[in-house]
């Protein structure tokens, strides 16, 4: 079969058109192994991109460590000893750690999850409130819109300046209205803002993060009486390190300095960034792999399907086989028209169920999109990388499932297929 060759494209749809019904349950098969391909794996790229953008604050090697109570007595100290950090035990984390990068105490006002009244003039909201070191935005990423972040000088000074992020500024402040330089009362504390900032994140997540108000850490303990205590620790560890590694490192540290037996487990909490990282790239990898298998298999079913409807159209088409033999066909000629045809409708299905599939993709995306914030499942798409992909293994199944066909054919005596019936 020539591609060129008008007579032979109209020989080829004349023998699916005589039989359409059969047609399409032999290519549904394929159609519908390719369309499940390009739906798995895209819904399986719309979570992963949803649990992205979530962690989209965080950096891959972070680290975040509180003390608890202890579970073993240890060098004279009871049991169930509650233990707090201070600023000092920050410093030495910080000169003798080999892994550490940063290392920022942070405190927060009303504990964890807390919000406070903070006001200005009449206006008034509920905000966290926290106190930062400046390496802490090395920790989690802002996007600064105006002014700038906080410095070593507004540390070492004691300043009262606060940032504060867009949706504390859209609640507080008027449209249009001057915001650097203006004051908010925070728990009956003045505080000048000197930087507004955005978030990485979208939807209902930057919304929540954008609602909060960061003020240098020891103007935090100072202003709000915390003496030197920490909250909590933001660590930030080498990228060439396992967070496994750096985290026993922190650990050993702490308990030597706090006088914490080194097997007791429940002495400190903390979880890394990296294991959720970790766990998402191992997560959305097994979906991707379940989608091909499956995908795959019932692309090989549809395959299979054709093979036998083909075997069926040869055994009927004996007679015009023979006649082509006995006046001078020969088997390549005969091999080609029949893989010619068993691959035009393997390519027919399988392109079928890609547009498919693209489309339907393509109608939940902007579907997603109209909604707003659509959480933990957001851009589910395919790359082109994966329909070539799709579309070379689907040639490929188009030529081998042609194969036993176009040897039957072949088989067949053209003056044994002249006599039948």
């Amino acid at each position: 079969m020539r591609w060129w060759d008008r007579d032979a494209w109209l020989e080829l749809m004349a023998v699916f058109v005589q039989n359409p019904f059969r047609t399409f349950l032999s290519g549904l098969g394929v159609g519908w192994g390719v369309f499940m391909i390009l739906i798995t794996v895209g819904a399986s790229n719309g979570l992963e991109a949803g649990v992205s953008s979530d962690l989209a604050r965080f950096v891959r090697n972070g680290m975040y460590l509180w003390t608890q109570s202890t579970s073993i007595p240890y060098e004279g100290y009871r049991r169930g000893r509650w233990l707090e950090m201070t600023v000092d035990d920050a410093d030495y984390l910080r000169a003798n750690s080999q892994t550490m990068k940063v290392v920022a105490p942070r405190n927060q006002l009303g504990g964890w999850q807390g919000a406070n009244n903070v006001s200005r003039g009449l206006r008034t909201g509920a905000f966290n409130v926290y106190g930062d070191v400046p390496e802490f935005i090395e920790m989690e990423p802002l996007i600064i819109r105006e002014g700038r972040y906080l410095n070593q000088a507004d540390l070492d000074e004691l300043r009262k300046v606060a940032v504060i992020g867009e949706r504390v500024a859209e609640l507080l402040f008027a449209p249009g209205e001057r915001i650097i330089g203006e004051r908010l009362e925070i728990s009956g504390v003045f505080f000048t803002v000197v930087g507004v900032y955005g978030s990485p994140l979208t939807g209902d997540d930057a919304d929540e993060s954008e609602q909060s108000i960061f003020i240098p850490f020891t103007t935090f303990n100072r202003a709000f009486h915390m003496g030197d205590q920490i909250g909590w620790l933001s660590l930030m560890f080498d990228e060439s390190v396992h967070a496994d590694s750096a985290a026993a490192e922190v650990m050993t540290l702490l308990k030597r300095r706090l006088h914490v037996h080194p097997d007791d487990q429940r002495a400190f909490g903390y979880w890394t960034t990296a294991d959720d990282f970790e766990e998402m790239e191992t997560v959305f990898g097994a979906f991707r792999i379940v989608s091909f298998v499956f995908g795959g298999l019932a692309l090989f079913a549809g395959a299979i399907g054709i093979v036998n409807i083909m075997l069926i159209t040869v055994k009927e088409r004996t007679q015009e086989l023979g006649i082509r033999r006995a006046l001078g066909a020969t088997p390549a000629t005969v091999v080609r028209q029949i893989i010619g045809e068993t691959l035009f409708l393997t390519a027919l299905s399988g392109l079928t169920g890609m547009v498919a599939g693209v489309g339907t993709l393509e109608g939940l995306n902007r579907f997603l999109a109209g909604m707003g914030d659509s959480g933990s499942f957001r851009n589910p798409e395919v790359s082109l990388n994966v329909v070539l992909l799709s579309l070379g293994v689907l040639l490929v199944m188009g030529v081998f499932a042609g194969i036993l066909p176009a040897l039957r054919a072949v088989a067949i005596r053209p003056v044994e297929a002249i006599r039948s019936e």
